[in-house]
């Protein structure tokens, strides 16, 4: 019996000593100074907080999904000049079906407003857009979508 009370002593010792020893330099580090935010690949021109909705009918993508659209179909950009316009259309397809899966976006809303893609990305990324029109020879980026 001397043993196990011995045993709880101890334990409960080194509990109570773990519990304080956060507590013994009682220094809360400052909040680091919020910095700028940094400027947008395009050069700023949406004009808007990441996470903020974009402006016009986007159906309420955020610039940090619209972001994620622009860095998958600038990642395509080349394949899309390589091949003809017609394979690079069905590319353009699987980005904007597979972003749109992926940040949770009514399909069947998005084929019925085809044009909400041209809006998203001409506020967000410009260069992308005007890059994919020229890759895959169509006056804007609806024309390219047929339908996920």
């Amino acid at each position: 019996m001397p043993f196990r009370r011995y045993a709880f002593a101890v334990a409960g010792s080194v509990a109570l000593l773990a519990g304080t020893a956060g507590c013994a330099n009682d220094t809360t580090p400052e909040p680091a100074p919020t910095a700028a935010p940094a400027p947008s690949p395009d050069g700023g021109a949406t004009g808007t907080a990441p996470g903020a909705v974009i402006p016009g009918d986007s159906g309420g993508v955020t610039t940090t999904q619209a972001e994620q659209l622009c860095s998958e179909m600038e990642s395509q950009l080349q394949n899309w000049r390589t091949y003809t316009p017609t394979i690079g259309k069905g590319g353009l397809n699987t980005v904007v079906g597979s972003w749109a899966a992926q940040n949770g976006i009514n399909m069947i809303d998005l084929i019925a407003h085809k044009a909400r893609i041209d809006v998203i990305t001409t506020a967000q990324c410009p260069d992308v857009r005007d890059g994919a029109l020229y890759a895959l020879e169509i006056p804007d980026l609806a024309t390219g979508l047929i339908g996920f």
